[in-house]
């Protein structure tokens, strides 16, 4: 793609990488074929291809518009137009620079994104909100709903050991059972996991909206807690742990680059041992539909390894249609575009429910809340159906 940027912002890192990026795309438009935003709404500028262009157009008139905070807030990050790009264009990293960008030029003024912003990456807050909602919810929409269902019986985590387990924003305080029941899978195979009070946010909400600056104060704040003797971090949420695998190219330092480095997918720690199964909501289930993350499949680029680890525990997989394609969830992009998401969420309920599985797995808290309230049977964390 030829470009014209103004010397002024190719003397920038940011302008530099951006135009290197845009560099690499050759307008082929194979991405429209896999973008779920395109998919639903047959528009060039909500496919990868032509949000592309508006990026570029940012950049080389140096001035935002509404068209392109439009069409770039409608895009979910889902990242699948990269695992089907054969230019290898680099469309996440490149949505980050033209958030930032309108968010500098053009802030956004939704009230819930700046309360999304405020109140999410922050547990201490987050955790009595949504314990004050709780005896209203049925009076709330059915997308705040879903975040409410009361979680089991709080058990501590341990504070020292050799696997840092992330615990993660909205998961600690939602279905703060999935970590504890990893913690008792890794200490049963002689793995030490504990957490840290100091943990913040891993910064992908910030990022994703367009407050870089913000992002990377948590991030640095995070790399902190990696000490020398932390053998691996894991995170049970798919869409952090693609955040903190970033961290190196995020912050660009040697620090970074080392807890980057740490950073395993709970799939990851968990390959090459073998489990029996857990009763999930009272039973043992038989079949199982498995929904991938997008932040694990075209974010961690971690395909068939769940699959793997499921099916020798015993478990049958049914097959689920256009498994590439997001739900809709995509972290607060479910409660910041409503219309959007619930179009992609029933389909991917249909899809999921096809073949009348016992339970639904995933590897994320976003999606695992965002498809509860559609499918009509149990949605779960998938380390949850290992014993």
């Amino acid at each position: 793609m030829r470009t014209e940027i103004p010397e002024a912002i190719l003397a920038t890192d940011r302008g530099r990488r951006a135009n290197a990026i845009l560099r690499t795309c050759v307008h082929c438009g194979m991405c429209n074929a896999t973008c779920p935003t395109y998919q639903v709404r047959g528009d060039e500028l909500d496919g990868p291809r032509g949000r592309i262009y508006l990026i570029k157009g940012l950049l080389e008139s140096g001035e935002a518009n509404a068209v392109a905070r439009t069409h770039l807030d409608r895009c979910l990050t889902c990242r699948a137009c990269e695992t089907t790009c054969p230019s290898g264009v680099r469309y996440g990293e490149l949505a980050e620079i033209g958030r930032e960008v309108l968010e500098e030029q053009r802030p956004s003024r939704s009230l819930l994104g700046l309360l999304l912003l405020g109140i999410v990456p922050n547990p201490a807050l987050l955790a009595p909100l949504v314990a004050f909602a709780r005896p209203f919810q049925r009076l709330l929409p059915r997308r705040l709903r879903r975040l409410l269902k009361r979680p089991p019986r709080r058990r501590a985590l341990p504070r020292r050991g050799r696997v840092l387990l992330m615990q993660g924003c909205v998961q600690r305080v939602v279905t703060p059972e999935v970590n504890t029941h990893l913690a008792d899978l890794l200490q049963a195979r002689g793995m030490a996991a504990f957490v840290s009070d100091a943990e913040e946010c891993c910064g992908g909400l910030a990022l994703h909206a367009g407050r870089t600056a913000r992002a990377r104060s948590l991030m640095k704040r995070n790399v902190e807690l990696a000490a020398d003797d932390v053998d691996a971090i894991v995170s049970t949420a798919s869409g952090c742990g693609v955040t903190l695998k970033d961290y190196g190219r995020a912050l660009g330092d040697h620090a970074a680059k080392g807890f980057a480095d740490k950073v395993r997918d709970v799939a990851e720690l968990l390959a090459g041992f073998d489990f029996r199964k857990n009763p999930v909501e009272g039973g043992e289930a038989e079949t199982v539909a498995w929904h991938p993350p997008c932040t694990l499949q075209h974010g961690q680029r971690i395909t068939g390894l769940v699959e793997k680890i499921l099916v020798g525990t015993g478990y049958r997989l049914v097959p689920v249609a256009d498994q590439h394609l997001c739900c809709g969830s995509a972290g607060s992009y479910s409660l910041l575009q409503p219309g959007m998401a619930r179009e992609l969420k029933e389909r991917k309920a249909r899809a999921l429910t096809r073949h009348r599985p016992d339970v639904i797995a995933t590897a994320n808290i976003g999606c695992q809340t965002h498809l509860a309230d559609a499918v009509g049977v149990p949605v779960v964390h998938w380390v949850e159906l290992l014993r």
